[in-house]
């Protein structure tokens, strides 16, 4: 029995268990592990050749020039010494927040107003100074917070920093074990919510020409960012490229530099000893300026060296429990078993290097490699204790291998996460109204008209955001969102409510600052809400999807908003969020509606706020009102409506002038006697 259990390949499919689970987790020191394997891949690949160097201000520098930072007089002279040398664009990596001690900023901003400069500036703590800034076009602001961002910039002084042609920002963000490997392209400042270009970004943009950069955004980051006459450049979502160390550079000291840079692009900084601060990074320690010259060799050449983190990640899980599996199952076997443990553990390493060089794709080969030779030797050194005391035994220990524990392990997909669930929401559809006069009061100016609706868009959706829900979609000047999903709110109807209100105030404080002081025509909003049960998760095709939910709630919550203006209400609830919300809200019954498409009818209501006491003797007459419509009393129905008319703010008027034609209408019509005051309607 002792035996059995002790050279069981449960232990083997533990230890694999146990890996997997590892490489699930995705601990620092693994972690660790398979970016020091990725810097071996790109480090190791053959230099490409650039026209880019890098200057440096070295020791022998100060040694000429004297004591650092150098009479900024002797910048403009390296500047112009450069140009003289055929420098075709000068990026110099000399932060200057300070005026000069030696009062010479006139000298070099002149130099710099004659001879094209781009310069830098850093992420800090709080700003100093403005930083000049190329304006980026963004589509889907309302994202820009998951760029990387920095608390505030600190920039050159303005003669300087305004003679400049550019001006980008030089943070690195190192890796959890301290290594730059990847460079943000674009950065956001929290303080102005401003996003900057990256050095490297400025260089291709002043190169181009382009008075500024194109970024869209989306719930994951980055999709997609452009230099109009550059082109696409490819990035994570997070705006990150990864360095290629194979795109090279010439180095020059500023006291030894060469004739001729043959229009080359050059980046100046300082290396002396204690003067800054060398990055680490999978080439061994860099300066800022080194680091900037190798990113413009691998923006520019297109080296995009990618690895998405979750499809790869799954897949790599995938591929190491069905080799280990494999292998434990092949050990039966000594020879074959064998040959697949050292094909295995060398064969995913040669993949990973093979996939790199062919399509600069990060697969991690050493960590699936290291833990298959941990289960592979964990299975062989049983194996082999095993067979040299009790070979005979063994055979049967894998006649009866099932472990309820492997199945269930090979039962179980990550991709079931994102098939979905089935849950109950609270359902909010919005659209915006009066959007043909505020069209109408920009003409051709589709840019102006097209800012004042993404502000409208940042108004409405900054609420939602408040309350926890989960934006859906944009649709035109049309809006879906949901609440209970993806984060759990137990009174998620009462929520939605809420923020439909909040909405409606956020669209009119959006009026009130932005399109009245404009002098354009103010505009207003309709909202619908329903609750019930939705089917949520990612759909779409395999390379474009994206967090959705359907269901018949969510098709009548459609249906309910698109009443709005027709009973001339602003905010429309269905009857199963009424019910759970009755008693948190003030309520109007609107109507019993059948909405197109559905076989019975529902009740739907408006609900308002800023409540005054005397509302509640008009709400009970609203309801006797609803009772007569119902039982074809249609002259006291009326009745009602006009005492009404003035009542609520005057929120109701529209309302009641459309149900006294309603009822007009119904006095007209030869209804049966058990009618039950159900109106169907016979459009969307």
């Amino acid at each position: 029995m002792w035996s059995k259990i002790i050279f069981s390949p449960i232990w083997s499919i533990l230890v694999l268990g146990i890996l997997s689970y590892v490489f699930y987790t995705n601990p620092s020191f693994v972690e660790s592990v398979r970016l020091r394997y990725f810097d071996q891949l790109i480090i190791n690949q053959p230099k490409v050749e650039n026209n880019i160097y890098t200057v440096d201000i070295d020791e022998a520098a100060i040694d000429t020039y004297g004591q650092w930072p150098f009479p900024r007089g002797d910048y403009a002279d390296i500047i112009q010494d450069l140009y003289n040398r055929g420098a075709g664009l000068v990026v110099w990596n000399v932060l200057m927040s300070e005026p000069d001690r030696s009062g010479e900023d006139e000298q070099l901003a002149l130099t710099m107003q004659q001879l094209p400069v781009i310069l830098t500036m850093l992420g800090a703590e709080e700003s100093k100074n403005e930083a000049i800034n190329p304006g980026a076009t963004i589509v889907n602001s309302e994202f820009r917070d998951r760029i990387p961002s920095v608390p505030g910039t600190i920039a050159n002084i303005p003669d300087i920093e305004q003679s400049a042609v550019g001006s980008g920002i030089t943070n690195s963000w190192p890796e959890l074990d301290g290594v730059t490997r990847r460079i943000p392209l674009v950065v956001r400042a929290e303080d102005t919510d401003t996003l900057y270009p990256n050095v490297t970004m400025e260089v291709l943009r002043v190169l181009a020409g382009d008075p500024s950069f194109q970024i869209k955004l989306n719930e994951f980051g980055v999709d997609k960012l452009r230099i109009p006459q550059f082109g696409f450049l490819q990035t994570n979502p997070s705006g990150e490229v990864w360095i290629d160390w194979s795109q090279g550079y010439r180095s020059h000291s500023v006291t030894d530099l060469p004739d001729d840079f043959a229009g080359g692009i050059v980046f100046v900084g300082p290396t002396a000893a204690g003067v800054t601060q060398p990055i680490a990074t999978a080439a061994g320690s860099v300066f800022p300026h080194q680091i900037q010259a190798v990113m413009l060799g691998t923006v520019f050449n297109e080296s995009n060296i990618s690895r998405h983190p979750d499809a790869e990640q799954w897949a790599e899980l995938a591929a190491l429990i069905a080799a280990g599996i494999l292998l434990i199952a092949l050990a039966r076997w000594t020879y074959v078993g064998i040959a697949f443990f050292i094909t295995s553990v060398g064969g995913f390493i040669g993949v990973s290097i093979y996939v790199f060089n062919t399509q600069n794709i990060l697969i991690d080969g050493a960590t699936i490699s290291a833990f298959l030779l941990l289960v592979g030797l964990k299975r062989y050194v049983l194996k082999f204790l095993d067979e040299f005391l009790q070979k005979q035994a063994i055979k049967k220990q894998f006649e009866g291998y099932a472990s309820p524990a492997v199945v269930r392990l090979l039962q179980e997909s990550p991709e079931l996460v994102k098939q979905g669930i089935k849950k109950d929401v609270s359902i909010v559809f919005s659209d915006l109204r009066g959007f043909t006069p505020l069209g109408e009061s920009f003409g051709d100016d589709v840019q102006g008209l097209t800012r004042i609706m993404n502000g409208y868009m940042d108004a409405i959706t900054q609420p939602v955001l408040d309350a926890d829900g989960m934006i859906i979609k944009y649709i035109g000047d049309a809006s879906m969102h949901i609440h209970n999903a993806p984060i759990d709110d137990e009174h998620h109807a009462r929520t939605a409510v809420q923020c439909g209100l909040d909405m409606l105030k956020a669209v009119e404080k959006f009026n009130e600052e932005v399109i009245i002081p404009e002098g354009r025509p103010p505009v207003g909003m309709g909202a619908g809400i329903n609750t019930g049960l939705g089917y949520i998760g990612e759909m779409g095709s395999t390379k474009r999807h994206s967090y959705d939910v359907l269901g018949d709630a969510v098709s009548t919550a459609a249906r309910i908003e698109s009443k709005c203006k027709e009973y001339g209400c602003l905010l429309l609830v269905g009857e199963a969020t009424y019910e759970a919300t009755q008693n948190d809200f003030f309520y109007l019954k609107v109507d019993d509606l059948q909405v197109k498409g559905k076989s019975v009818g529902l009740g739907i209501y408006t609900v308002l706020d800023d409540v005054k006491p005397v509302w509640a003797s008009a709400q009970k007459k609203h309801q006797q009102m609803h009772e007569d419509y119902a039982a074809q009393r249609f002259d006291d129905a009326i009745d009602k409506c006009r005492m009404l008319h003035d009542h609520f703010d005057h929120k109701m008027e529209k309302y009641y002038d459309m149900w006294i034609e309603r009822c007009e209408y119904m006095k007209t019509q030869d209804l049966p006697e058990d009618w039950n005051g159900v109106f169907v309607a016979t459009s969307k």
